[in-house]
């Protein structure tokens, strides 16, 4: 997969915050080398957070993130500067800007609080540093720039890539738990909620991971997964299957051929697969009038028996024995506080980068709420969970699911 080809979920997620008028904008274009923001000496001109995915030597293919002023004003100043915390749940790295020619204000310190309680490496840049008559030293994550003459600009991108620690060991969605030659079965319902012309983004990854792998990937509907096991003179090495026909491909997969899902391989390939095997398990917990919340990461228009708000709440009356209550959430929007929630319901977050999706997890765990995924919800459901995760023995025993395999 080329640069220009990373999902977006994949790249490294870079926030420039500060005051309105510190001069944001300004190094965000000469950072990039590119007219990407709108730059004025009108206070406030970024009213909205601006993304654009690139390339940024030398760190490789990132999102670069320019946000409104923290400290504006008014009733929709406030919202703004929701948005702009909002955005401290994905930055992977944070970069304050602020006035050389003024020492940093309350907002700025209130700014570097946030970064340290969130565990986000940040660097504080000094911006018109040409209005200086001499550079004092910089400090320890702390350097000198001028937007507008360009100067320090190179020695910015160089201290923004030390910032992240790259691990030697490639993380794999599939690629890991396969040989080459290996061929991989992987089911693809096409309905009403499938895309048209195209597949989503977690089977683009797992056709491309598997390829890389050196295997062979075959893709099929669930109507053709059972002539496709009588046309092929090998046993394959696991079917990995869309989770709103678990059920039946769990029916059709003989039992000695490894089965999981998407959304199943997603959650591992986030981080967050044994909180999510935990959370299912509170599903046997749930009582009349528990609030669920059910949440995407991603926002589509929703058809006729989309899976979010249509097929998972039908097959929660169905397993529940009552009509749950459920609330649900989509794109960016997630609630800082959960408490009224009894069980967060996820979807596999292929839209959203790692530290976000452990940001919406940990907000869970952190005020006590259960938290599981689509695929997880729906194999515990129909009792195909244990089955799901056996070839993941370190998640398997993570709990005794009472809910073991009925087939």
């Amino acid at each position: 997969m080329g640069l220009n080809d990373t999902p977006m979920s994949d790249r490294i997620h870079i926030g420039f915050f500060g005051r309105r008028n510190a001069g944001k904008s300004s190094v965000v274009n000469a950072v990039t080398g590119q007219e990407l923001a709108v730059v004025s000496d009108v206070k406030g001109t970024t009213t909205d957070p601006v993304y654009k995915a690139m390339e940024l030597l030398p760190l490789g293919p990132v999102v670069i993130i320019d946000t409104p002023g923290i400290d504006d004003e008014g009733e929709l100043g406030e919202l703004r500067v929701k948005k702009t915390r909002q955005i401290l749940n994905r930055a992977d790295i944070a970069v304050l800007i602020s006035d050389a020619s003024l020492p940093l204000e309350k907002s700025d310190e209130q700014l570097i609080a946030l970064f340290k309680e969130k565990d986000i490496p940040y660097i504080i840049v000094r911006n018109k540093s040409d209005l200086l008559k001499e550079l004092p030293e910089s400090k320890e994550n702390e350097c000198y720039v001028s937007a507008l003459k360009k100067d320090g600009i190179y020695e910015l991108k160089e201290k923004i890539a030390h910032l992240i620690k790259t691990s030697d060991e490639e993380k794999r969605i599939v690629g890991d738990l396969i040989k080459p030659s290996d061929i991989c079965i992987l089911v693809v319902p096409i309905d009403t909620a499938a895309p048209k012309g195209r597949i989503i983004l977690p089977q683009q990854q797992t056709i491309r991971d598997i390829l890389d792998a050196n295997a062979s990937a075959i893709v099929v509907k669930e109507n053709e997964l059972s002539s496709t096991f009588k046309k092929l003179n090998v046993k394959p090495a696991m079917v990995i299957t869309d989770s709103q026909v678990f059920k039946q491909v769990s029916e059709d997969t003989p039992r000695d051929i490894p089965l999981t899902s998407f959304s199943i391989l997603m959650a591992r390939y986030k981080g967050f697969l044994d909180t999510a095997v935990r959370g299912a398990a509170a599903l046997d917990k749930l009582k009349e009038g528990d609030k669920i919340l059910i949440s995407e990461g991603c926002t589509h228009h929703r058809q006729c028996d989309d899976i979010g708000t249509v097929k998972i709440p039908r097959w929660l009356k169905n397993y529940l024995g009552f009509e749950p209550v459920i609330e649900t959430t989509s794109g960016r929007e997630f609630p800082e506080n959960v408490t009224d929630y009894s069980l967060v319901i996820h979807c596999g977050g292929c839209m959203l980068n790692e530290r976000e999706m452990k940001y919406r997890m940990k907000t869970a765990a952190d005020q006590g709420v259960p938290f599981t995924n689509y695929g997880i919800c729906i194999a515990y459901m129909q009792g195909i969970l244990k089955r799901s995760i056996e070839m993941l023995p370190d998640i398997s025993q993570i709990c005794d699911l009472k809910n073991s395999d009925k087939n």
